[in-house]
């Protein structure tokens, strides 16, 4: 790999065209995305129908993350070795059956904790392997002076059709049964499949792999690869110390809104409609923000704004003060997001993509669980406004993890394997 000159970034010079293969992956992500509300949304309450063990019910979401820990690894490095497209239109294949199968066991009668918690693994583990190629494959689809403006788009549509499209249907398609949102989610999977299937992109030209290759010394490639990146690095721990502070967030938000202010389940509505609104404005602003501070500059800036909107949500007891955080909190975060993403997907190198996609998001998964206890305990110990400032304090650190990446070059790779070979198609 050879380097640029240090501090020069590469910027949004443009945006991505809708025809070609963009427009059909941003609308099968956004249609996927809108299925995923649905079922994420259903889950806990035909749980809730189940049972009133609270274990098993928080075991039903534990399972969507278990598998990134268990098999993220091994999507990468699987993701890697195939043609990525034939790999996301083969995983929403099965997952649409699988919910299908699984809608049609709830509408007669055979519903369980075990097999909602079995549908849940095995859901996050196919996704292991389609998030980890689509990451892959999207360079490929637009000019890489245009790779910043995709991921904003592509995770603007994604929230936009999860955070406010998605949840408020679910009641209506409850009212025609409970297997409606499952029936439909599924049906999200297949057209996302079909759509991808249709696309029209060359497979990757790779070269007989290195005698006694393995997936385990693959996997070891891509993490040894994120680890000799100062950029990438510091961008990994940074991202997984500020998900230790969100899964002690997320985990008691509701406390913090419903108890500490007495907002009641409108004032949470309104704390996770203003989220997601400022997530939206996010993805409209960030180019501007790359073009005024480059991409690595804007990170540390979206780090520095939310830790401030973080101590306004923990220390003033007002639900309008506490909406205006959230949305500054949200506007920040889809920066962060974008341009974690965008950073990844140029400094990785040629034919690794899918690997060092999957260190970096099964590294930075892992804190969420931990957060969410000790969101939990602190709150039962000091009360339900300090997880909002125990997450601010992981934020200072993720923050100053990234000043020794502030200035790090932006690689131009190239292939470095001996095996694999660029093939972009525009």
């Amino acid at each position: 790999m050879t380097g640029i000159e240090a501090g020069c970034e590469a910027v949004d010079a443009g945006a991505p065209a809708w025809r070609g293969g963009f427009g059909r992956l941003w609308s099968a992500a956004v249609l996927s995305s809108f299925g995923d509300a649905l079922r994420t949304a259903a889950l806990p309450l035909l749980a809730l129908s189940l049972t009133d063990d609270p274990l098993l019910i928080a075991s039903v979401t534990a399972c969507g993350y278990l598998p990134w820990i268990v098999f993220g690894l091994l999507g990468g490095a699987v993701a890697d070795r195939v043609d990525q497209r034939r790999a996301m239109w083969a995983a929403d294949t099965v997952r649409g059956l699988l919910v299908g199968g699984f809608a049609l066991a709830v509408a007669l009668g055979h519903a369980s904790i075990g097999l909602l918690i079995a549908l849940a693994f095995a859901l996050t583990t196919l996704q292991t392997l389609f998030d980890n190629a689509a990451t892959a494959l999207l360079p490929a689809l637009v000019e890489s002076e245009a790779l910043g403006s995709a991921n904003a788009r592509l995770m603007t549509g994604q929230r936009l059709a999860g955070g406010l499209l998605g949840g408020p249907v679910v009641p209506l398609l409850f009212a025609a049964g409970a297997a409606a949102p499952f029936a439909a989610d599924a049906v999200t999977f297949l057209v996302a499949a079909a759509l991808v299937a249709s696309l029209r992109v060359p497979a990757p030209e790779r070269g007989p792999r290195p005698a006694g290759s393995t997936l385990r010394r693959e996997i070891t490639e891509g993490l040894r690869a994120l680890g000799r990146d100062r950029a990438l690095r510091g961008l990994c721990a940074a991202t997984a110390l500020c998900n230790v502070g969100m899964g002690a967030l997320i985990a008691t938000l509701v406390v913090v809104v419903t108890g500490w202010l007495g907002a009641g389940t409108k004032g949470y509505a309104a704390a996770l409609t203003a989220y997601t609104l400022g997530s939206l404005a996010g993805g409209a602003v960030n180019r501007r923000i790359v073009a005024r501070l480059g991409r690595m500059r804007a990170v540390v800036l979206a780090g520095g704004v939310q830790i401030a909107a973080l101590v306004v949500l923990g220390l003033v007891p007002s639900l309008a003060f506490a909406v205006a955080a959230l949305a500054v909190f949200g506007l920040m975060g889809m920066v962060w997001n974008v341009n974690t993403t965008t950073l990844m997907q140029q400094r990785s190198p040629a034919g690794m993509l899918g690997r060092v996609s999957a260190a970096f998001r099964t590294l930075a998964v892992a804190g969420a669980p931990l957060g969410a206890v000790l969101g939990g305990a602190v709150a039962a110990v000091w009360g339900p406004n300090w997880p909002a400032l125990l997450t601010a304090a992981f934020f200072v650190l993720s923050v100053a993890a990234l000043i020794p990446a502030r200035r790090a070059d932006v690689l131009v790779v190239t292939p470095d394997d001996g095996v694999t070979t660029t093939h972009v198609s525009r």
